[in-house]
């Protein structure tokens, strides 16, 4: 059973294990770590419940005095999404951080960030809506990364962790991903995840490039250096609408790209399961003990945990359905990323979810009723 339950990631970054020692810490801990070593440029954000350990830990480092990175609480989260815009604006390394609320005021600031492809990497510990909702771990800002809360036909690449290493290993592969496509790029946590403490071997030192580099590698940044090179304009405007659309089509065409390349998720049991559980984030942490519960009932259920909640990975997940009995959908919220998961599957086998609402995190039993009760 041991051999049957090694993991299947596909597309997943290296593991840093063996690059240094296990250190214990949060998820949110790990975060501010992990952008000091990725040679991050600016930190830009404001304290909310639960992620305001990523800026007091920042604020305790004070990377300023090593590694040169820039640390600024800001007045608002509007103040600090527009800070990230305009370091991103310049070819830097610029992030955020903030819980749901918080994020849903930075929407305006990711639009334009889409709109002018910037890279920038936004990180969401989420926590229980709507509105200012609890402080309790959530899933319900789903939508809201996947679909884009700004205006017009946008999308941001999400990236979801299920572990505390995952925290640290996903800000450089955000950081790559975001420059490789000129896209901003998301980390969607929750609240389980930023604030539980896990083992965590932080990722190697990535010294922060020079002015010459940035120049180099960001052609079309504006960096106010302009000796023998053009002027360059960041906006997301034109009045123009059918230069504006020829932009919309350059953007689409970007992100057929995306969804072909840069698909990431992970398989447990799957090969001879009969059920399958889907889940991402904190969600397929329990549903891995749910798997496990269902097994020793005689129940051959197996484990999809997408990574990339966008692009979806729905090819796979419509392959993986074929000749299972029934899927279920396992998250803290009303049915979110379900919706995802019938479109793939195309009604070829039945489809069910199972969530919890208000900050209550579900136990694994629960999910295993679920699976008995609404597939079987």
């Amino acid at each position: 059973m041991a051999e049957q339950r090694k993991q299947q990631t596909i597309g997943a970054p290296i593991s840093s294990q063996g690059q240094g020692e296990a250190i214990l810490m949060k998820g949110n801990e790990a975060i501010a770590h992990a952008a000091i070593r990725c040679g991050v440029d600016g930190y830009f954000g404001y304290p909310i419940t639960p992620q305001s350990e990523v800026i007091e830990t920042l604020a305790e480092l004070k990377p300023w005095e090593t590694t040169g990175m820039q640390v600024v609480q800001a007045e608002s989260e509007l103040a600090s999404i527009y800070m990230v815009y305009g370091a991103a604006g310049a070819g830097k390394r610029a992030m955020t951080s903030s819980s749901s609320p918080g994020v849903a005021l930075m929407q305006e600031g990711i639009t334009y960030l889409a709109g002018a492809e910037l890279p920038a990497l936004i990180v969401n510990v989420q926590r229980g809506g709507p509105g200012l909702g609890t402080i309790q771990p959530s899933q319900g800002d789903y939508f809201q990364a996947t679909r884009g809360g700004g205006n017009g036909d946008y999308q941001t690449i999400v990236l979801a962790p299920a572990s505390v290493q995952e925290m640290a290993d996903f800000v450089d592969l955000a950081f790559e991903l975001a420059f490789k496509y000129r896209n901003p790029a998301m980390i969607l946590s929750d609240g389980v995840i930023g604030q539980m403490m896990e083992k965590v071997v932080l990722p190697p030192f990535k010294p922060r490039r020079t002015d010459e580099e940035v120049i180099a590698q960001c052609p079309w940044a504006s960096t106010g250096k302009t000796k023998n090179r053009q002027r360059n304009v960041i906006t997301s405007l034109e009045l123009k609408p059918e230069i504006m659309e020829m932009k919309n089509l350059a953007l689409q065409a970007k992100y057929a790209k995306i969804r072909e390349n840069e698909v990431r998720y992970e398989k447990q049991l799957c090969d001879d399961a009969e059920y399958v559980i889907v889940a991402f984030g904190s969600a397929a942490r329990i549903a891995e003990k749910s798997v496990e519960l269902a097994r020793a009932e005689g129940i051959k259920v197996g484990l999809f945990r997408p990574i990339t909640l966008w692009p979806f990975p729905t090819k796979e997940i419509a392959a993986l359905a074929q000749g299972k009995k029934g899927v279920l959908v396992a998250e803290i919220n009303a049915g979110q990323m379900v919706q995802d998961v019938r479109l793939a599957i195309n009604g070829k086998v039945p489809v069910e979810q199972f969530g919890r609402l208000g900050g209550i995190v579900p136990d694994p039993e629960e999910i295993v009723e679920a699976l008995k009760t609404k597939l079987m």
